[in-house]
């Protein structure tokens, strides 16, 4: 906890004064935002020339391999340091255990080789589940009760990292909450002299209903059905188990920490900053873009100004970074 020394009573101490002024506004200000501090995901998918947009994401599209990297490159003029690759993956190679997910040749590894062909200053994150290669939505392999299995989801999620590591990803990120998997991924990641391999932990992931326009962007959403993540993603409820997550992952070789969703958990984004001092980002999720869109939209909130407070909202809670699909809308304002 931060002390402070007791200013002066009023009027000796006006607190307005500092207030009066956009050159002493900007002078006293505990808080910036920057270009630096954006990971722009994106969605890509099979075929050519495409940017399918996702309904409950407005302004969001599905980019075939080609068309993302035309994205890529925008990103770079703006200065974004990454893009963060989630794939929308055919229907016809989801299966129960997700095994495409291993695949050298898949939709991800070539999506990384091309990105980091075209842009190679624009760093590239992975992320590290199964739940879009899946046919039941599930992040891992599942029993005949459908209880998702530790061991054996972590063996093909540590392959997984690996297939993404050889294809030149620069950051991996296991956003799954299985069990010891940081710790897999980073023994793995060694041996096979990916040193350099960075390893971002979705440290601190709840059982959210925020995520709900996200899984409709990757197409998991029909596939999960009335099933819920509640035996591994962590309950919206708890705190404190948050802060044994984030130190379990840096124990086993995390790199950055994560907390997500974003906003509604500002509390456990704060905890984690102070308590550890680690590289620490949080998820501006699809549920918060898409409530801010519709408001927007409805003539509601300012566009803008509502999308500006909310990701200066993150760095002032302690986040290094934020995942967010503003990414390019705020770094143009941010730009000039």
């Amino acid at each position: 906890m931060t002390s402070f020394i007791v200013n002066a009573d009023f009027p000796a101490h006006r607190p307005r004064r500092n207030r009066r002024d956009d050159f002493t506004r900007r002078l006293v200000r505990e808080n910036v935002l920057t270009v630096n501090d954006l990971i722009y995901p994106v969605f890509v998918m099979e075929g050519e020339g495409v940017r399918e947009p996702v309904p409950s994401m407005p302004g969001v599209v599905r980019y075939s391999p080609d068309t993302v990297v035309e994205a890529a490159k925008e990103c770079a003029a703006l200065g974004i340091p990454v893009m963060a690759v989630f794939p929308v993956i055919d229907p016809s190679l989801k299966t129960p255990d997700g095994i495409e997910a291993v695949n050298p040749k898949g939709l991800v590894p070539r999506v990384v080789a091309q990105l980091k062909d075209a842009v190679p200053n624009l760093g590239v994150l992975t992320d590290v589940a199964l739940d879009p290669y899946t046919s039941h939505g599930q992040d891992g392999v599942i029993d005949d009760e459908g209880y998702v299995l530790n061991e054996p989801t972590v063996e093909i999620l540590t392959q997984q990292a690996l297939v993404q590591a050889q294809a030149g990803v620069d950051i991996v990120a296991p956003s799954d909450m299985m069990d010891g998997r940081v710790g897999a991924i980073r023994t793995a990641l060694e041996a096979e002299k990916f040193i350099y391999t960075r390893i971002m932990a979705y440290s601190a992931k709840y059982a959210s209903a925020f995520y709900g326009p996200f899984r409709d962007a990757v197409g998991s959403a029909a596939n999960l059905g009335k099933s819920n993540k509640a035996t591994y993603q962590m309950d919206p409820a708890n705190r404190n188990e948050a802060l044994r997550e984030v130190a379990a992952d840096i124990r086993e070789g995390a790199d950055m920490v994560m907390v997500k969703p974003g906003m509604p958990y500002l509390d456990v984004l704060r905890d984690v900053k102070q308590a550890f001092g680690m590289p620490t980002y949080a998820y501006q999720v699809s549920g918060e873009y898409a409530m801010i869109k519709a408001a927007a939209a409805n003539g509601w909130l300012d566009h803008d100004k509502v999308m500006m407070e909310a990701l200066l909202a993150f760095k002032r809670a302690g986040a290094d970074g934020i995942l967010t699909y503003f990414a390019m809308d705020a770094a143009r304002i941010l730009k000039g």
